[in-house]
């Protein structure tokens, strides 16, 4: 069977103008045929706010209760005890000034980064490096503090950081297709659970316009925003 006629079969099994429960809609994306690699299952979620005005950008972070299922590289900027307090909680690599040069340097194998706050006249010279890649520590997403071993432990464990786009849309990975479909919408409700509560004061009208669910090499499969609520019983 050709990846082709995977993916016409897939989207066979979708109504595209039906909007499905949660239940329904991850059942259908766990179903269908497989790819040879383990996809990555995700959500989109169209908000009803304007990203142009600052006021309205909806941005946050969320700790996935059965994390993404894939394996997070995480590089820390710290020095001393802080040093050793990362590499202990699960750091791949960390470092002070002997880990900035080697990002100058072309290094940019970890996919998160952390940097304790007195490191970050330094860290600030590796915006052009880290910035656009999306891998600059961040105050706002808890990536710039002294509590390292936490930041290392909560990244490690499948916390994720979102943002919503210029076509006012957040995009985040909810879990692997290996993962039972418990897993899944228990991660589903975390996330919109906190997006729900960065709702902007000034958004008016709906503000979860609409939602869909994919696999990396799937359709995209259409929910019912209505039924948001009826995810609470997943949340821990």
């Amino acid at each position: 069977m050709t990846a082709s006629r995977k993916h016409r079969e897939a989207v066979s099994m979708v109504d595209r103008l039906k909007k499905y429960t949660f239940e329904e809609a991850i059942g259908l994306l766990l179903e269908s045929p497989k790819a040879k690699f383990d996809e990555t299952v995700e959500i989109a979620v169209r908000l009803g706010v304007d990203p142009r005005h600052a006021d309205q950008m909806v941005r946050g972070t969320v700790a996935l209760p059965n994390g993404t299922g894939r394996t997070v590289r995480v590089a820390v900027f710290a020095k001393g005890d802080k040093e050793k307090e990362a590499l202990e909680a699960g750091a791949d690599v960390a470092g002070a000034e002997d880990l900035v040069e080697r990002v100058q340097g072309g290094f940019i194998d970890f996919d998160k980064s952390v940097a304790t706050p007195d490191m970050m006249g330094l860290v600030g010279r590796l915006g052009k490096i880290l910035g656009p890649r999306g891998l600059m520590p961040n105050a706002k997403l808890g990536t710039v503090t002294f509590d390292v071993g936490t930041a290392v432990k909560e990244l490690k464990a499948g916390k994720i950081d979102f943002r919503v786009d210029k076509n006012g849309i957040v995009h985040a990975p909810m879990g692997k297709v290996s993962f039972a479909k418990d897993k899944i919408l228990a991660n589903v409700s975390a996330f919109l659970d906190q997006v729900q509560r960065l709702k902007p004061t000034t958004s008016k009208g709906a503000y979860v316009k609409g939602i869909a669910m994919t696999t990396t090499m799937g359709p995209g499969v259409k929910i019912d925003p209505l039924l948001v609520k009826e995810l609470k019983a997943y949340l821990t």
